[in-house]
Order: C-alpha cells, then structure tokens, then sequence
C-alpha cells in the first residue's frame, strides 16, 4: 500500500513545518511527517523549508533582530531578510510561525502567531508519541557545510536513536550519499538517470510532472520506491485536467507510485 508523507506536516491545515502541522498530519492518517532541516548558529536542527525566515515566522516584527537582517548568495541565488544561521536555538524560539502563503491558504492565518520553530528533536519526540514516521531533508547542504554547519553529522545521530520509521531525502546527491539508508533521491526535473540514482538510494522523490507509467515501471525495474510530490488540494496546484485532489490522487495510485507528499494528508488517506 503506497505510504502518505505529509508535506511539511498537514501544510494545508495548519503553517508548515510546526508542531500543530505534524501532529496534524499525524492525527490525520499519515504514514510519515516531513521536517525540513536548516541549522541554527550553534548548530541545532531546526524544521524550515528555508533558511531565510522572514515569510514564515514573525521576524520583522522584533526590533531586537533588527540589524539581523542581510543580504546573502545561497546556491547561487541572492536573498534579503533574516537567516536562520544567524540565530541561535534560543533566539529562534522567542519567534513565531506564519503561514507562508496566505492568500492562498487565507484559514491558515488564523493561526499566525501560535507555534514556535520545532527543532529536529521535537520531532522525533513528537512521531514516536504517535506511532509514525520521520522523512527528513536536508536544505541548502552545500551551503551549510561551507558555514561549518554540516547537517548530515546531526541527523545521522539523531536518525540513529530515533525510535521511529525514517526516510532521508535530499536533492543533492553528495549529502544523501553521507547519511544513513533508506535514502531518497529528490528529483525537480528530467531525465531521470535510475541506474545511476538505485547505485546509492532506495527510492526518487520526483515532482510529480514527471511521472508516467514508464518512469515507475524503470524505477522498480531498478529496486527504486516512488514517492512524487506534491499534492496539494487547492485548484492552482493540481495536475492539468484533475477536478479535485483526490481524483489525481487516485490517478497517481493507480499508476503504481508507492508513495505521495501531500499538504492535505486526511484527503491522501482517504483516496488510498
């Protein structure tokens, strides 16, 4: 049966990556919750899908972290704002989560304000509460271990003594290759090289453009699981020609995926 991943938690309910999202998407009937990681300056884990903080949390809104605020080249891209490396654990907790995209997910506002910044930890702690799973990934790996802020070492350990189901995702390559198995090879665009990805990981993670009967049937062909993201119920989202998620859910279950990243995990569940 094809496992549910809830996108950064239940996203489409609650702001991503906080407690509420995951416990969420766990109450729901997810198979596993997502944390994105970034790390803090004194090296702590902390769930965001970006390190740059100013439209996820309420930053702009301490004149403390003011002077905090910079310009910075991340693989290759300019960013203004604030950074979650510039902060400490500490620091980060006195802030609070927003919802990314409000005008598209205006119910999710209601909740701005509420949820801290969970570190990786809180996680763990949170899935082996409710019996599910972990699928971590590594952001901005490159970046990170240029800043003496490797992630790959953290998480290892705590993988380690976590106590739970886990997948590791990452779209690089060099960063899921230092981590611990099961991996998963986050894939944004074709072609898609099977052979060469089933040499160090267990299964891709394409977008879900790219998948078709014959990617998933090379993909087996190579021991590769299939885990397409993301499914996401609001109309802009969906796939060409889906009136409704569930409907391109069930698409995507009857071409054999063997798994799906869904913002809406209670719609993923009942479509399975």
């Amino acid at each position: 049966m094809p496992i549910v991943i809830a996108h950064r938690g239940a996203s489409g309910y609650r702001p991503e990556h906080t407690l509420a999202a995951y416990e969420l998407g766990a109450r729901q009937g997810a198979d596993y919750i997502e944390p994105d990681l970034v790390a803090t300056r004194d090296g702590e884990l902390v769930c965001r899908h970006e390190n740059e903080i100013s439209g996820t949390t309420d930053v702009t809104d301490h004149p403390e972290f003011a002077d905090r605020r910079t310009t910075k080249e991340i693989d290759g891209k300019a960013y203004d704002g604030w950074f979650v490396e510039d902060f400490t654990l500490a620091e980060l907790k006195t802030l609070r989560a927003r919802e990314r995209i409000p005008d598209v997910r205006p119910g999710n506002v209601a909740f701005d304000g509420q949820f801290e910044i969970p570190a990786l930890g809180e996680v763990i702690e949170l899935a082996r509460r409710l019996g599910v799973g972990i699928y971590p990934e590594t952001k901005h790996p490159a970046y990170h271990r240029s800043l003496g802020l490797e992630l790959e070492p953290q998480l290892t350990a705590a993988l380690e003594g976590a106590g739970v189901p886990w997948f590791v995702q990452s779209f690089d390559a060099a960063s899921l290759r230092e981590l611990p198995r099961p991996r998963v090879q986050l894939i944004g665009r074709g072609p898609v090289d099977v052979a060469a990805v089933a040499e160090y990981a267990d299964a891709i993670g394409p977008a879900k453009a790219l998948v078709d009967a014959g990617l998933i049937s090379a993909a087996h062909a190579a021991g590769l699981a299939v885990h397409p993201y993301t499914f996401r119920a609001e109309p802009r989202f969906l796939s060409d020609g889906a009136p409704d998620l569930a409907s391109e859910l069930r698409h995507y279950y009857a071409l054999g995926v063997d798994g799906v990243f869904a913002d809406h995990p209670d719609v993923a569940v009942g479509a399975r």
